[in-house]
């Protein structure tokens, strides 16, 4: 008896020593080598945080997911490859355990209730302190959905009002994706090459784009994205 629990008493010495708490596994995607890289650098400060892999489009990002234990997906939005709410499908279709947090340099509430429909479980600004992607990271890692206190209280107050809607709030997915990219002076062909799309779908979209918000061209496009605080 008195073996036994001695072997029990180095067991859980030995535990206590190499730790028992779990890592976080995590899959840092962003086009932007310096943002990955800062990122990284920040978040291995954290014990219980490991960088499992990083990607630099949303193909490489459905590749990795397929070979690497991700526990949760760090994802910008604006990467090449598909577009962030066709991504988010896929990843649910395939893999729906792993927990995404969508990173944006976009304003929390213009993009941020689509991806959580599309199955993102949060979405955060980059604008926002270490300590905030840290908290974010911890809240979806304990199986609760991410969301800043004023979000929160920008979407009770939409929906306070929910008849005022402005006319962005009309356009389907895509036609957001691209009117944010135009608001940052991106040319169709920019964007053809930045979503993998032809300049002449690019070019439906924006038709479609003017016809929905009563605009006449880019330079009022812009001027609407600053304006509705779309863009930084």
């Amino acid at each position: 008896m008195m073996v036994a629990l001695v072997w029990f008493y180095l067991f859980l010495q030995i535990h206590s020593m190499t730790g028992d708490t779990q890592k976080i596994h995590l899959l840092v995607a962003d086009d932007h080598d310096v943002v990955r890289e800062g990122m990284k650098r920040i978040l291995e400060s954290y014990p219980e945080i490991q960088i499992a892999a990083e990607a630099r489009n949303g193909n490489e990002v459905l590749s990795l997911v397929d070979h690497h234990e991700i526990d949760i997906l760090l994802l910008d939005i604006s990467m090449p490859g598909p577009g962030i709410l066709d991504l988010l499908q896929k990843l649910q279709k395939k893999h729906p355990g792993i927990r995404i947090l969508v990173l944006s340099v976009h304003s929390e509430d213009q993009y941020a209730m689509r991806v959580l429909k599309a199955g993102a479980k949060g979405y955060l600004e980059k604008s926002h302190s270490k300590e905030e992607l840290h908290k974010a990271i911890k809240t979806i890692n304990n199986g609760h959905t991410y969301v800043t206190p004023s979000l929160a209280e920008k979407v009770l107050n939409r929906s306070e009002h929910a008849s005022g809607k402005l006319p962005h709030e009309f356009l389907s997915n895509r036609e957001l994706q691209i009117l944010l990219l135009i608001g940052e002076g991106k040319t169709n062909a920019g964007i053809a090459s930045t979503l993998s799309l032809s300049p002449k779908t690019v070019s439906t979209y924006r038709s479609r784009i003017l016809e929905k918000t009563g605009l006449k061209n880019n330079n009022e496009l812009i001027r609407y994205a600053i304006e509705n605080e779309l863009i930084q």
